[in-house]
């Protein structure tokens, strides 16, 4: 009799149980058995995966979805797959600054419009940047009385200087205001 087994066999001819490959041999009376036995130390291995959507297993070939424990027996050797399936996310973010951007998300200082992305895990985070560059302007008059600044609307009646920003857009207006001064003589 020849035989092939995981780990051991137990002749049933003597009852007697096998781990090692060999010829046996057991005579009863005129009677003589040989068994030719070759054992195969099974083999049990566990793999711990982790993926986003989706994992094919390449010991079996199958694309699982979800998390789980799976097995797979191929003739005396177990594989077990513990997988962890996580859904990708995707989130996008708009923003517009002036001269530059810290993204939170990465820590990264961005000069220049542009989209970013950032990755980390199963998420997907996307920055549609836009960067504006500072512009800053200072306009000096000179006026009696008063002076009405196109840029707020606002009538100023003494000298010093005044700021209004707009967006990444700074006007600086630095009046000198003159009283002016009636004078009247009486002949």
């Amino acid at each position: 009799t020849t035989v092939s087994e995981c780990d051991s066999y137990t002749w049933a001819v003597n009852g007697t149980t096998y781990t090692q490959s060999g010829t046996y041999t057991d005579v009863v009376g005129c009677a003589t058995e040989t068994l030719v036995l070759t054992i195969i130390t099974g083999g049990n291995n566990t793999t711990t995966e982790s993926a986003c959507d989706s994992f094919t297993w390449s010991v079996n070939g199958i694309t699982y979805t979800q998390s789980g424990t799976y097995t797979s027996v191929t003739g005396c050797s177990t594989e077990t797959l513990v997988l962890t399936i996580t859904p990708s996310t995707n989130n996008t973010t708009t923003e517009s600054a002036c001269d530059s951007f810290t993204w939170s998300e990465n820590g990264t200082t961005y000069t220049q419009s542009g989209t970013y992305t950032s990755v980390v895990g199963c998420a997907t985070e996307t920055l549609v940047l836009t960067i504006t560059p500072s512009t800053n302007n200072t306009t000096t008059v000179s006026e009696c009385d008063s002076y009405t600044w196109a840029e707020n609307g606002t009538t100023y009646t003494q000298s010093g200087t005044y700021t209004s920003v707009s967006g990444c857009a700074t006007q600086t207006l630095v009046p000198t205001i003159t009283p002016s001064t009636n004078n009247t003589t009486t002949v």
